[in-house]
């Protein structure tokens, strides 16, 4: 095997493919970053180049003036003569003291240096432009021009060429990470969220490393297998629920000779239950299967006609909430869910009030009753399917088969929102379906 193979089978080829080999070139463009900036700090402060006269700084100023004055008044003016000759920049003369610094005067730095380290013997102003007084112990005074302050070059600075090197390096890392890693994984996450049944959304892409595409293309698999386990599912279920029916139509017909009026009233309430059960079955396996698309309704409109319609019955349902009230649903399923609700309202309660609420957000729909209410043990576990709330209760009710609030909740999760339920005070049961509001497309 070649060298050349051993490297891309690790992931450092020549154009590489995963995240390893990735890593690997982005330290090497670092390292490379980090010498070109080093470099370029070099030919900034070359060694070898002529360089202005250096003028004394302050903390030499400082030693002098010290110097000076802890030598006796006879000796002094040689020593100035002798530092003014060794430091002609300094242009360091005796002079008399200043009675006091001008007014408003700028004090430089390098004035403000002096006076904290010659202690207060010693006295510092600033005399005119670039020259300062220094007024020694004894009432001497010497003058020299202002030391210049020392600027280092930005790149002759080891810290900030460290800095930079530091920076350079963990930008080049995070505009990788947030490229190759971030985007995809929050992509990720983002088709997790939104996973349906109905197949209209794409495919996750297949870009980046390898280790990424990889993982695209196990979450893409992942999800056609759950499509079709679902799909297939259904397809079954609804050949078993048709071929169930024509032999319960052919008992139903040959019920019909039973001569015992009892048994046969008996008989057919067991068949119509089973065919109720078929369709309540099917109806729960279908839901999120297959979806209608959003569109622009009325919610007031929909919740005043299944007000409608159970008042049609005898039932006392009302309705609160405004008069209108648009928003993105799939009217069908939405129909569906708020009607399983009330028919449970209306089982166990009296009184029966649909609600409806909408700020900038979310959608809330509430169905009160007035009924003996469920516990809150009991809340999470009657909305699962086949668990009925009232365990009192026989199959001789055909019409509750403990799907009713699990289609509803179903439905809910299917618009991006959720059930819930609460107890009513002082008793009952509210049943609230919150769903996020969508802003409409121009098309709705």
């Amino acid at each position: 095997m070649s060298l050349r193979t051993r490297l891309a089978a690790f992931g450092f080829g020549l154009k590489p493919d995963g995240i390893r080999g990735q890593i690997a070139i982005l330290v090497l463009a670092s390292i490379i970053a980090s010498h070109i900036i080093i470099a370029a700090a070099f030919f900034a402060n070359r060694p070898d180049m002529p360089r202005p006269p250096v003028l004394p700084e302050p903390h030499q100023l400082y030693e002098f003036a010290e110097l000076i004055g802890r030598t006796p008044a006879a000796e002094r003016p040689q020593l100035i003569a002798t530092v003014a000759a060794a430091f002609p920049q300094l242009e360091l003369a005796a002079t008399t003291a200043v009675a006091r610094p001008p007014n408003g005067a700028w004090t430089p730095h390098q004035i403000d240096y002096l006076r904290r380290h010659l202690g207060p013997d010693y006295r510092v102003d600033l005399a005119g432009d670039d020259r300062m007084v220094i007024t020694l112990p004894g009432g001497d005074a010497i003058s020299a021009r202002l030391p210049p302050e020392r600027r280092r070059p930005v790149l002759g600075n080891p810290w900030m060429a460290s800095l930079l090197i530091g920076v350079v390096s963990l930008a080049l890392l995070g505009l990788w990470a947030a490229r190759t890693l971030a985007a995809p994984l929050s992509a990720f996450a983002t088709a997790a969220e939104t996973f349906s049944l109905d197949s209209s959304d794409a495919p996750l892409p297949e870009r980046g490393p390898a280790e990424i595409r990889s993982l695209a293309r196990a979450l893409n698999r992942m999800r056609e297998r759950i499509t079709t386990l679902i799909e297939d599912r259904t397809r079954m279920l609804a050949a078993i629920s048709h071929d169930l029916r024509t032999p319960i139509t052919r008992m139903r017909l040959r019920a019909e000779f039973i001569e015992d009026d009892h048994q046969r009233t008996q008989t057919l309430h067991d068949l119509d239950q089973m065919g109720a059960m078929l369709t309540a079955v099917l109806t729960f396996l279908r839901d999120g299967a297959t979806r209608d698309a959003p569109t622009l309704i009325d919610l007031a409109s929909a919740m005043q006609l299944i007000t409608d319609q159970f008042a049609d019955i005898g039932a006392k349902v009302a309705y609160q909430g405004p008069e209108h009230a648009m928003a993105m649903a799939r009217p069908g399923d939405l129909h569906r869910a708020v009607t399983n609700l009330v028919e449970n309202a209306v089982r166990f309660g009296t009184e029966v009030t649909i609600r409806l609420a909408l700020d900038q957000d979310q959608i809330i729909i509430e169905v009160e009753d007035d009924g003996p209410g469920i516990a809150d043990a009991d809340k999470d576990s009657v909305m699962q399917p086949f668990v009925r709330g009232d365990d009192a209760r026989n199959m001789d009710d055909s019409s509750s088969f403990g799907l009713g609030l699990s289609i509803a909740r179903a439905i809910a999760r299917g618009h991006g929102g959720e059930l819930s339920l609460h107890t009513r005070t002082p008793h009952g049961l509210i049943a609230r379906i919150t769903l996020p509001r969508r802003t409409p497309s121009r098309a709705a």
